[in-house]
This record gives C-alpha cells, structure tokens and sequence, in this order.
C-alpha cells in the first residue's frame, strides 16, 4: 500500500488497482482541488473542504462515493462509516470516522473530530486498528495532546496525522514531542506490506503534503 498527503485531511491510498481517497476538497473550497483518479471516496463531513469526490475521475474511474455512516461493500473492501460529531468551520457537523481493511492491515480515518471521547459504537470497531490517521491542528479539532492521547487509546501500530498544510507547523512538531519521538523523518509517501507493522507501537508517520 502507497499512502499520500494531498493537503489538509485528503489522503490517497493506493493497493493494486484500487485507489481509495479520504475527504478531497470541492472546487468551491479554498483548498486545492485534485483531479487524479480513485474507486472509493469517503468524506468525513458535508462541507466543501471535504465533498470534491465526484472530481476523481481521471484515467476513466467513475468513483463511489460515500458520505456518512452506515456499512459498505465497494470493489471488495467491507467499510464501516461510524457516526460522530464535528465543530469543523464553527458549524455542527456529523462527522463519519471510516474503517476498513486493504492488504491485511486494518485503518481507521477520525475525520476532523473535536473530541477524543468517541462514540460507543466505535470501540470495537477500532479496537484492532493498525493505520490511525488523527487531527493534529487544535481548534476545530484535536489539540496535539488530546491526538496522542487518543492514539494511546487505540494502540495502533502507526499514527499518521493529518489537518495540516505544511509538515513545519507547530503543532507537527508538538504531537511529535508529546510522543517522546525523535528524528521522526518527514516523507513523501509512505509504503507499507502488513510485514512492516511487526513490532511498531503508535509510532509517528508524517506524509509531507503534495504539491
């Protein structure tokens, strides 16, 4: 599996022939749209920074996309969307933390959550995640401690934090000090075989945004 940061909370996961994508803004977002191809996208929550799906269509893909809770079967992935809320952009929002399994590893997607309290209904659900990816920025969503401590929670074998534009803000830094890690590389993209979670505890990836 190939992991990319295309800015904010949009992530691109690639795994043979299958292209799954997490939260692209909308062309009405004052974020960067994208127009590379994908199968699966999942938004987090109805707002522009994160509804651009139906724009993922280069190389002919005509993208399903999902939009809230509930249980999916696309192009052989089982995905659970698991109801939570979002203050993203000073409005309510339901908010849809998803899970799924690619190449045997399991992830889990929070979204831009402002809680670290999660629903009951996620428990077991997450509970044997391998891949985190958890908001780092504070207001609207999770301070750099509150993260790491919902990281702790979830015990999975790699965290990945998402909601930040630009590797060198502070708060990359503060969540990576809130672990005790040091010298965690900043990296283009992030290549992972189920071999390589063997003996990793909530260790820190950072995937520098696309540019």
């Amino acid at each position: 599996m190939v992991i990319t940061n295309q800015g904010l909370d949009c992530f691109k996961l690639k795994y043979g022939d299958t292209t799954a994508v997490f939260n692209p803004p909308a062309e009405s977002s004052d974020f960067e749209s994208h127009r590379f191809g994908a199968d699966i996208v999942m938004s987090s929550v109805r707002h522009e920074d994160y509804t651009g799906g139906e724009l993922l269509t280069a190389g002919g893909k005509e993208p399903v996309v999902l939009h809230g809770p509930g249980e999916y079967e696309i192009d052989g992935l089982s995905i659970s969307g698991i109801e939570s809320e979002s203050e993203y952009d000073g409005q309510y929002h339901i908010n849809t933390i998803y899970t799924f399994r690619m190449q045997d590893m399991d992830i889990c997607f929070v979204g831009p959550i402002n809680d670290r309290d999660l629903p009951s209904a996620a428990d077991q659900v997450i509970e044997s995640t391998d891949i985190l990816f958890v908001p780092i920025a504070g207001e609207p969503t999770l301070s750099p401690k509150e993260a790491y401590k919902l990281a702790v929670q979830i015990e999975p074998a790699i965290v990945i934090p998402t909601h930040f534009t630009d590797p060198d803000e502070t708060h990359v830094d503060d969540f990576v000090s809130e672990a005790n890690q040091e010298d965690v590389e900043r990296k283009e993209k992030l290549t992972l075989t189920p071999r390589d979670l063997s003996g990793r505890d909530t260790d820190i990836e950072i995937i520098v945004p696309s540019k």
